[in-house]
């Protein structure tokens, strides 16, 4: 059951060590606590959070894990889970392009509602939901994180998991899984992103992962089922975990009788069938909740017992294919696929807790903690004492400079005193000596001063010059007063003005900051609007060169989808040119985002607006794009350039996104509540060039599919203007016409049969019906396959048929009933030849024999 040879998936893994060996002893760990701590310093937490830090320090070590531990058993945490199943649509292949070519895709996709509608014929489908819808434009990074992304993030966090692909062989089962990527790293399949995400999250210290590839063989020794497994071994703390990823590409589930084995080959296909019927059986079985599974009727079975109804998270990603000839795999698929979302598994985490290991630890880091909580408190209290004696001693360096200051004052203003009398005795004698009588003796001052003169006998002063010497002085002090006053309020008016020239200066810096920040900002977004136009003018080029190829790929051809403008690619260079493309236009939208290049359509530049319009046409061929456009305001702008611009280019770039947007319901009903219907009805009758009137009359025609916009279409003169576009006589054109032509009756038809219509058809009221009945039997297969269709629905209303008769179209319905090459269109017109009362009448006049 295991292959001896090395699959191509893990020859390709990272050089790693992934062996089943022995795990190793692993180191104990402890974290300690220097939190604020410089060099030489000490911890900055007091002793009263101790307590709360060993509880964190615990709660770290347990929490080291990817996933979280509560410190009990989480057996009893097993919850419920449905099988989550995702389909994938697979793009025609060259050989269905050839053989499929007049017929319309089997499948209808819808991933915004996550539907999906399996066609049984052009008038009836049946319609499934799933978990995930992947068109056939999804990426392999889509479909990883849609499907596969969920389901390795559990096995991480210590779930079991499981990814299965399902499907008819070649719907791409293998490429959704292993694919490698070899030549384009973006193509790695679901495998290689699964283990590169393993490794990447995956402790090399604590975690031990080992991968087996089996393939499990039939009765007859035959492959085709691939099982890759990723188990994850973890300890850390005394937990241990062990989870496991499955990953199983299944072998084709094709009808025997399709796939051409004879002989040999033939039992061989059996064999494989009979352990996928055997799987069939148990998922039945789990989905009617039955009370007994056969899970031993094979070996993929036993393997996935766990997958199904088991402990582990599952994830199903059937691929199906386009082409209508394998519409009974398809629907066997799909409701493999239905049946699988009814299956339900306990999921839950196996953790084993060694309690006597995890308490040793804790009681050693315990230990620990203490020591060194002990160790920085005395650390911190010698610190303190030394700080204590720093600021004692700048303390006392601080009083001892304040007195020797305070002294120095105080001599200096006895010596200012000692002059002051000095300069008054001088004056006193001088006067002495020029009045010899009304003299008094000067001892002892009135004011306390005890003049002495070292035996110099005292000085007499008449009565008025004591008085005016004391006036004199009590002038002086009281000037010095208000002098010292003054030099304190200058001093303050200093600091003020100091203060706020600082201020000053630091608000011209902030500024001065802020200019020059306004100065790189404005360099950076004209940098970025320079790499913006240049990109443009590259994606621009790449279009037209692409689109040049196109145009010279199809030959004249005209194209045959009634879903959208583009024309199908048949060759594989023109395909590669288109990919460019697109990975160009995604690149270049997810650097620059969607509301810079929707600005751009307001540019002044002719140049830059008609490439900014380019480029969110190609956004709009996305359908992932499209509610993104409409939200971000895209749908205004493109009605208004059709309106403002007088350019042709502009008009069939923005017709062209306007007709991708209209396949959306919900846009068609905004297209017409903004008027968009008159905006593409003037621009038909402006327009000369083909390609522009080929634009418009796709929007157009997918407005017509809408049942409730069909009074306002005929209003604001849609119809007439599809109409009016058969002049051209381009055949691309007129394919667009047709098919909008086809959409209206078949609406109109519709509601003839609910009753909401009871006059003629409004296409035969406004003069279609002569165009319709010339071109029934064109020339081109797409236009004849549209027209045919009209009268098919036109014919359904009995209010009609008499102007069809007087118009000749009962001869062509007559034709269609015999020599169309749809089987079901056919069987239509034959249908309505035989229930039509005016037409059985006409044809037994005329003696003809429909069938």
């Amino acid at each position: 059951m295991e292959d001896n040879n090395v699959s191509p998936f893990i020859q390709s893994l990272p050089k790693v060590k992934i062996d089943n060996v022995k795990r190793e002893e692993r180191k104990e760990s402890y974290s300690t606590f220097r939190r604020g701590e410089e060099e030489g310093g000490e911890s900055s937490f007091p002793p009263s959070s101790f307590k709360s830090k060993v509880q964190q320090s615990t709660a770290s070590s347990a929490t080291s894990l990817r996933r979280s531990s509560t410190g009990s058993s989480r057996d009893d945490s097993t919850v419920s889970r449905r099988v989550r199943v995702a389909v994938r649509l697979r793009p025609r292949n060259a050989e269905e392009m050839v053989a499929d070519a007049d017929f319309a895709d089997c499948v209808e996709l819808q991933p915004e509602l996550k539907r999906l509608k399996l066609r049984k014929n052009n008038w009836d489908s049946d319609t499934y939901e799933f978990d995930e819808v992947l068109t056939e434009f999804a990426s392999q990074k889509r479909v990883y994180e849609g499907v596969a992304k969920p389901v390795v993030e559990s096995v991480l966090e210590g779930y079991n998991g499981t990814v299965m692909a399902y499907g008819q062989t070649g719907t791409g089962k293998t490429y959704t899984l292993g694919r490698l990527g070899e030549e384009d790293a973006a193509d790695r399949g679901i495998m290689l992103r699964a283990m590169e995400d393993i490794l990447a999250e995956v402790s090399p210290e604590n975690d031990l992962v080992s991968v087996s590839y089996l393939q499990v063989l039939s009765t007859m020794n035959v492959v085709a089922h691939a099982i890759d497994c990723s188990a994850i071994c973890g300890y850390v703390c005394g937990i241990s975990s062990f989870s496991k990823l499955v990953i199983v590409d299944l072998a084709g589930s094709e009808r025997i009788d399709k796939s051409g084995s004879e002989g040999h080959t033939l039992e061989e296909a059996k064999s494989i069938n009979l352990s996928l019927s055997a799987l069939g059986k148990c998922i039945n079985a789990l989905a009617e909740n039955s009370a007994h599974v056969p899970v031993r009727d094979s070996k993929l079975t036993r393997l996935l017992r766990d997958s199904f109804g088991g402990t582990a998270r599952t994830s199903l990603v059937i691929t199906i294919g386009p082409s209508p000839r394998h519409r009974g795999e398809t629907s066997s698929t799909i409701m493999f696929g239905q049946r699988a979302m009814k299956v339900e598994n306990m999921v839950k985490i196996k953790e084993e807790f060694d309690y006597k290991s995890l308490s040793r630890r804790l009681e050693i880091q315990l230990d620990k903690l203490i020591a060194e909580h002990e160790r920085q408190k005395m650390h911190f209290r010698m610190k303190l004492k030394g700080w204590l004696w720093k600021h004692k001693k700048r303390i006392s360096e601080v009083e001892l400079s304040y007195a020797d200051a305070l002294e120095k004052e105080k001599l200096r203003c006895q010596t200012d005193y000692v002059e002051s009398v000095k300069r008054l005795e001088e004056q006193w004698k001088e006067k002495q000596e020029k009045h010899g009588h009304g003299k008094v003796k000067l001892g002892q001052s009135d004011d306390g001063i005890d003049q002495k003169s070292n035996g110099v006998p005292p000085v007499l002063f008449a009565p008025g010059e004591v008085a005016e010497i004391k006036q004199k002085l009590q002038n002086e002090i009281l000037l010095r007063k208000a002098a010292d006053a003054e030099i304190d309020n200058l001093k303050s008016q200093l600091i003020h003005w100091k203060q706020t020239e600082a201020a000053r200066n630091a608000e011209l810096l902030k500024l001065r900051k802020m200019l020059e920040d306004e100065a790189c900002q404005k360099a950076k977004l004209e940098e970025e609007i320079e790499m913006l136009q240049s990109q443009l003018l590259q994606i621009s080029f790449e279009a037209d060169e692409s689109r040049r190829n196109l145009d010279r790929g199809m030959g004249g051809n005209t194209p045959s989808s009634m879903d959208s403008l583009m024309p199908e690619v048949k060759h594989q260079q023109l395909r590669d040119s288109g990919d460019g493309e697109k990975a160009s236009v995604v690149k270049l939208f997810e650097q620059v985002g969607l509301h810079k290049i929707l600005s751009l359509l307001e540019s002044e530049d002719a140049d830059v607006r008609i490439h900014a319009v380019k480029v969110v046409a190609n956004l709009a061929a996305e359908e992932s794009n499209q509610e993104k456009i409409v939200e971000a305001g895209g749908l205004t702008s493109l009605l208004t350039l059709l309106k403002s611009s007088n350019d042709e280019i502009v008009h069939r770039v923005a017709a062209g996104a306007i007709a991708n947007l209209a396949m959306n319901e919900t846009n068609q009903e905004l297209i017409m509540s903004q008027g968009g219907i008159s905006l593409l009805s003037l621009t038909a009758a402006k327009a000369q060039d083909p390609q522009t009137l080929r634009m418009v009359a796709g929007a157009i025609a997918n407005l017509c599919g809408n049942d409730k916009l069909q009074a306002k279409l005929r209003a604001e003169g849609g119809v007439r203007a599809l109409l009016g576009m058969v002049g051209c006589r381009h055949p691309d054109v007129l394919a667009q016409v047709a098919r909008g032509i086809a959409n209206f009756a078949k609406c109109e038809s519709r509601a003839s049969s609910q009753g909401t219509k009871s006059g003629r058809s409004v296409l035969i009221e406004d003069g279609a019906l002569p165009w319709i009945v010339q071109n029934a039997n064109n020339e081109a297969s797409p236009i004849r396959r549209h027209i045919e269709l009209a009268l098919c629905h036109l014919a359904q209303h009995e209010i009609n048929a008499k102007e069809m008769i007087n118009g000749g179209a009962l001869w062509e319905l007559v034709r269609i009933s015999r020599d169309c090459s749809r089987e079901d269109i056919r069987t239509l017109a034959l249908r309505i030849l035989k229930s039509s009362p005016s037409f059985q009448a006409e044809l037994k006049r005329l003696r003809v024999d429909y069938g």
